[in-house]
């Protein structure tokens, strides 16, 4: 069974076919909030730190929010992180999806 979640993981048609393999990787409500909450503080993170003028302060955005998403992934989850197969596609997706729980529209991604 792992073996078969690996395959699938590793060849993707299209990023449409990622991105709903990305949502049911997040099925869990409490995994999305975290993924919701890391992704927030880190753009705050980056705003700040260039607001501040202390730009180098802007790589705190990397363990804030991937420790709150795998957190999320090890904990929570219980599944390996997108992230470690499709770093790009993950990181798109991290938005994409925000912007889908904020408008009310991550519903029909769930229900594929």
């Amino acid at each position: 069974m792992q073996e078969a979640k690996t395959q699938e993981r590793k060849s993707f048609a299209n990023y449409d076919d990622f991105f709903a393999f990305y949502v049911k990787e997040h099925s869990n409500p409490t995994n999305r909030l975290l993924h919701a909450c890391g992704t927030t503080l880190g753009v705050l993170i980056m705003v700040g730190a260039f607001a501040l003028g202390h730009p180098i302060w802007a790589l705190l955005w990397i363990p804030v929010a991937y420790g709150f998403a795998w957190t999320g992934h090890f904990l929570i989850e219980g599944n390996k992180p997108a992230s470690f197969g499709h770093p790009f596609w993950s990181f798109i997706s991290d938005f994409r999806m925000l912007g889908l729980m904020l408008t009310g529209r991550l519903g029909p991604w769930l229900n594929r």
